[in-house]
């Protein structure tokens, strides 16, 4: 997602009182024009131009175009092909029910970065009784959602960390559902938790926010939800006290019009969820937190200043 840098922050007056300098910088300063050095008039220019303005967005992201489909989910249902709704999975290429950290770890990715070989997968939408892969797959890890004093504080995803996002069995638009449907570059339709009405020539857009706070010790609990909660009041809770990237999972389907015929495999549009196994490598995971989160940077998918 986009952001604005922050506006430069005015300077503080000089001073025009002459400062008495200290013996040894007198005496420097007498000599060297007895060596032939010139030194820069005051207010002069440096010679280094200065390091280009950074957007200030806590952000770093992956692209993972979509990979397979099956009837899998290694979180809900481990261990058992077929006992799942249809999901479209993204990144990891190898994600089935048996999947496993040492599994994925030994597979290859679709995405940019190629190091990210993390799983990511949600349920997959269909037209009719077509089935519509996004064309848009864009994963997003923000610091948004908590102070900025908190995003200083934001500690890489611990590897191996599995997260549900969504209400696979909502009933409502309204029932405990976080995910969103809207037009890309058509704001004027506004978002709903369920499918909207997009203009001839836009796509749907589904945006879903995974929680951004842990509780320090589970890699997954019973119902996949209880270790992570969403922040309270720009912090984390005390029982999920560590602050992490929140995953933004952002997908363009080449879809629009009349929604009357599109479903997911879990239901109406606002069973909207999706599932994530962290196997970002530690080591590349930790420099994006420290380079793009703690400082409040955007990155791109290379982890460096975009």
């Amino acid at each position: 997602m986009s952001g604005h840098p922050a506006p430069p922050k005015p300077e503080p007056p000089r001073s025009h009182r002459r400062r008495r300098l200290p013996l040894p910088v007198a005496l420097l300063a007498l000599a060297l024009p007895l060596l032939g050095v010139t030194l820069p008039e005051s207010g002069a220019q440096a010679a280094t131009p200065p390091k280009a303005d950074v957007v200030r967005v806590a952000e770093f992201l992956a692209e993972c175009p979509a990979s397979h489909r099956a009837p899998d989910d290694p979180i809900i249902f481990p261990g058992l092909p077929g006992a799942s709704h249809m999901h479209s999975f993204f990144g990891n290429k190898s994600t089935n029910a048996h999947s496993s950290m040492g599994s994925l770890n030994g597979s290859a990715s679709t995405c940019s970065p190629d190091t990210d070989l993390s799983a990511y997968w949600v349920p997959t939408l269909y037209k009719g009784n077509t089935p519509v892969e996004p064309t848009g797959t864009t994963f997003y890890y923000l610091g948004e959602g908590v102070r900025d004093d908190i995003i200083a504080k934001t500690q890489p995803i611990p590897r191996g960390l599995r997260i549900v996002a969504g209400n696979a069995k909502a009933t409502g638009p309204n029932d405990n559902t976080i995910s969103r449907w809207s037009c890309l570059h058509h704001g004027e339709v506004g978002s709903s938790h369920d499918f909207v009405n997009c203009p001839a020539g836009s796509m749907l857009e589904s945006y879903l926010d995974f929680p951004q706070c842990w509780n320090g010790k589970d890699l997954d609990s019973a119902d996949h939800k209880s270790h992570m909660s969403y922040p309270v009041n720009g912090a984390c809770p005390g029982t999920h006290p560590v602050p992490v990237p929140k995953l933004r999972q952002v997908l363009r389907y080449p879809v629009n019009g009349n929604p009357a015929d599109l479903r997911l495999a879990s239901g109406a549009g606002y069973t909207m969820h999706g599932d994530f196994i962290n196997v970002w490598p530690e080591d590349e995971m930790k420099r994006r937190v420290r380079d793009c989160i703690n400082p409040i940077i955007k990155c791109g998918a290379d982890g460096r200043p975009s």
